[in-house]
């Protein structure tokens, strides 16, 4: 049987690697860049409407990146820091402050960031406006993690924005402040609005599936072929160093010896004579 050779364990283990490796290629890795992809596409999308377009009253749900006025107070007994953040390359601190509005709804707000002091502690910067504002902000939603506040350096800081986060009877999501606005500081900048190498990288994931299954192939029809040329037994063994001058050596002692036959029967060849 020609393909016979695919059940010696060898084989069994690089088919199983390459189909395996294949297999993830093109049904997890290359969908997920897709689906990276598809992100980075609404999200620009989202940006670039809400850019275009004026800000919407404050209600019980908005879209991601959409602009919308809130109307109320900030309550800064609540503030807290995000901590282990990096805008424009540097390390920084978001100032996040609870903000209660006229409906009576308390939201999270993103006043912007501050650079750490020694890279390390957070800075002295200014306090929310205490009488009531109109505030522009994009709605963004909770960020995963819920770890609660604690205090360090006479601050509350947070890992992560989210409601839970910061306190009870906040709404879910937060809104992040834009230029100009009471009680903004360094405002966020926004998300480059670029496609990304994802698209790239999922094609890039399908043509590696796609090569290892042809190497694979490739090599299982020239074993298959007779003879094959990937069977051990039809190699020849390249001879060592060693070996080549033992023959060299070998090969030089004969010609000295049928040299000394011949010398030998000249001289008795001429004696005779």
């Amino acid at each position: 049987m020609r393909f016979k050779f695919l059940l010696r364990p060898g084989w069994l283990a690089l088919t199983l690697a390459v189909w395996v490796f294949a297999g993830a290629c093109i049904y997890f890795l290359s969908p997920w860049q897709f689906g990276r992809n598809d992100e980075r596409q609404a999200q620009n999308a989202a940006i670039t409407k809400s850019l275009q377009s004026d800000p919407v009253p404050f209600g019980a749900r908005h879209d991601e990146w959409q602009k919308v006025e809130l109307k109320g107070l900030y309550l800064p007994e609540l503030e807290a820091l995000a901590r282990l953040r990096t805008v424009q390359g540097e390390a920084a601190f978001e100032v996040i402050t609870p903000f209660r509005t006229t409906s009576g709804q308390t939201v999270l707000v993103d006043r912007g960031y501050v650079r750490p002091v020694n890279g390390i502690k957070p800075p002295d910067f200014a306090a929310a406006p205490a009488d009531e504002v109109t505030i522009v902000g994009l709605a963004r939603p909770n960020e995963s993690n819920e770890q609660p506040a604690f205090e360090q350096d006479g601050r509350r800081q947070i890992y992560s924005i989210n409601n839970n986060a910061v306190g009870p009877g906040i709404e879910p999501g937060y809104y992040q402040l834009i230029e100009k606005q009471p009680g903004a500081l360094d405002t966020l900048p926004l998300p480059r609005i670029e496609s990304g190498p994802f698209f790239s990288y999922a094609l890039q994931w399908i043509a590696f599936g796609v090569m290892a299954v042809g190497g694979w192939l490739y090599f299982t029809i020239r074993e298959a072929r007779p003879g094959g040329v990937l069977h051990e037994g039809t190699k020849k063994r390249k001879k060592s160093i060693a070996e080549l001058l033992a023959e060299e050596g070998d090969d030089g002692a004969d010609e000295t010896s049928r040299e000394a036959d011949d010398a030998g029967q000249l001289d008795r060849t001429r004696h005779v004579t």
